[in-house]
């Protein structure tokens, strides 16, 4: 069975920010999950395309490994290579709701 790109995205809602304690998925920092053909082991190579808080966010390397290990971690993925963009730049209105609310933010 194919891997759904929102089921990648759920599992990388595991990895949180260590600055906001909000996951990067609800903070807008995940822009691209593309996922590609099944192999014949039943896994997939899986690309991310996210991006940070700042060009130079401190917690940058941490957030891509993490991006990465969420995403090999699962049964169905074979392999996961992260991208760091820049554009569009992040800017608070990428946020869910709920990390609006987390951070206070209205």
């Amino acid at each position: 069975m194919a891997l759904a790109e929102d089921k990648v995205r759920e599992a990388l809602k595991q990895v949180i920010d260590p600055e906001l304690y909000v996951n990067i998925v609800d903070l807008g920092l995940v822009y691209v999950i593309s996922v590609g053909d099944e192999n014949e082991e039943g896994r997939h190579d899986v690309k991310v395309e996210m991006t940070m808080t700042s060009p130079m966010c401190p917690a940058g390397p941490q957030l891509v490994a993490g991006v990465k290990g969420a995403a090999e971690g699962m049964d169905e993925v074979e392999s996961c290579e992260v991208k760091v963009v820049m554009e569009p730049p992040w800017s608070q209105d990428m946020m869910t709701d709920d990390a609006r609310d987390h951070l206070g933010i209205f």
